[in-house]
């Protein structure tokens, strides 16, 4: 997708308002997000597997399962979590106001929120929300919902996809937001993936599982998994393409192939967006003994505070990294372990690869915005990879200042 270029599905409207529920710096930003399909849509949905979930993810995570959703809506700068049946009920009222102003089922209308952990959501405020922006409603008004839904983020994520299903074109759009409190387990903070292809709901739980954890769930911008983390997926059947209903076959691939892309995008936008983060980093570890060794080891270190100020640093401290992930008691072969850092050799054999590699590295990490950190564990043929970023002062002092 072009860097101008609005992403837009055919058969779905968005909007995104101002409606008063940020405050202090950030008040008078969007606020509030509506996504409607004109049909039906089948949907799929993925949550926290926190023990700690907001009031939203409740309610979300039990109409997905009815595999039949409208509208989703969205707000941002409260998160509606900790607040009780106060919130539970909240949460249903937001629906019902959505329900009632684009005219389907409340059973129909999903539910997000994302901001401050124990704070009222500010209802009236809501309400007239809901009603000015399902009158905006717009096919082309995608960009003004990843607007709305943002809070420390500092610009907008959206990625669109198209591809060829028996004959007829199908687009794959998305939104997404978040940039601290990341380390999803199962989804993200937010991300919504709109498609007018026609699927069941079995397959598209499917894709979407497949898809979130090979995507979203490689993302860590600090290692906290967020009590909001929800991504959904509709699809509303108006491209007039063939029903999907299984994994295999052409079609299905193409299309899971283009969902895939469309969540990769975010989910690096999520990673290079990292509160106070200044590069993007991508940690590639290969050779692992097992797949769960090789996340492991690529978790260790995208998580590691002493690798992600070192990178911020532009610091090639190889023995970071590698006391990292023997903290992790991850297999590998010292003698024949390799780290490399944005395409130089700083670790080989045993050893450090030398001074003069080590400036090459520094160089290139000083002038990078993006870094790729790779390492070969020597023990095996498995692989896996993480995004992340580096952790500035600003990321502290955002997080310092975060409710005051």
């Amino acid at each position: 997708m072009k860097a101008a270029e609005t992403p837009t599905v055919p058969g779905f409207r968005a909007s995104g308002i101002h409606c008063g529920i940020k405050a202090g710096e950030k008040a008078g930003e969007p606020d509030l997000a509506l996504l409607v399909s004109d049909e039906p849509a089948t949907v799929a949905g993925v949550f926290t597997l926190s023990t700690v979930v907001g009031a939203p993810v409740e309610l979300s995570r039990a109409r997905a399962q009815r595999g039949r959703a409208r509208a989703v809506v969205v707000n941002s700068g409260v998160a509606n979590v900790a607040m009780g049946e106060r919130g539970r009920r909240n949460a249903v009222r937001m629906g019902d106001l959505v329900a009632r102003a684009v005219g389907c089922p409340e059973e129909e209308v999903l539910v997000a929120s994302t901001g401050v952990i124990g704070e009222p959501l500010p209802m009236g405020a809501i309400g007239r929300g809901v009603r000015a922006a399902a009158e905006v409603l717009d096919p082309g008004g995608l960009g003004r919902a990843a607007e709305a839904i943002r809070t420390t983020d500092t610009f907008a994520k959206l990625a669109q996809r198209r591809v060829r299903i028996g004959g007829r074109t199908v687009t794959v759009a998305g939104i997404a937001k978040g940039s601290g409190m990341i380390e999803p387990d199962m989804a993200t903070m937010l991300a919504f993936v709109l498609t007018d292809a026609q699927a069941s709901a079995p397959y598209l739980r499917g894709v979407l599982r497949r898809v979130a954890d090979d995507t979203f769930n490689r993302v860590s911008v600090d290692g906290e998994t967020s009590t909001s983390d929800s991504v959904l997926l509709l699809a509303n059947g108006v491209s007039g393409a063939p029903g999907l209903k299984r994994a295999q076959g052409p079609d299905a691939e193409r299309f899971e192939a283009a969902v895939h892309d469309v969540a990769e995008s975010l989910a690096m936008d999520l990673a290079r967006d990292g509160e106070g983060a200044t590069k993007l980093v991508k940690v590639v570890v290969v050779g692992a003994s097992s797949p769960s060794q090789a996340r492991a080891a690529a978790r260790r270190i995208a998580n590691s505070l002493l690798v992600k100020t070192a990178i911020f640093g532009a610091d090639p401290n190889w023995g970071r990294i590698l006391q990292t992930v023997g903290a992790g008691r991850i297999r590998l072969d010292l003698e024949h372990t390799r780290i490399g850092l944005c395409g130089v050799t700083v670790f080989r054999a045993g050893a450090s690869a030398g001074p003069a590699a080590r400036r090459r590295a520094a160089a290139r990490l000083a002038d990078s915005a993006e870094v790729e950190i790779v390492m070969d564990l020597a023990v095996g043929v498995h692989r896996a990879r993480v995004w992340t970023c580096d952790l500035s002062t600003e990321y502290v002092r955002i997080n310092a200042e975060y409710t005051t």
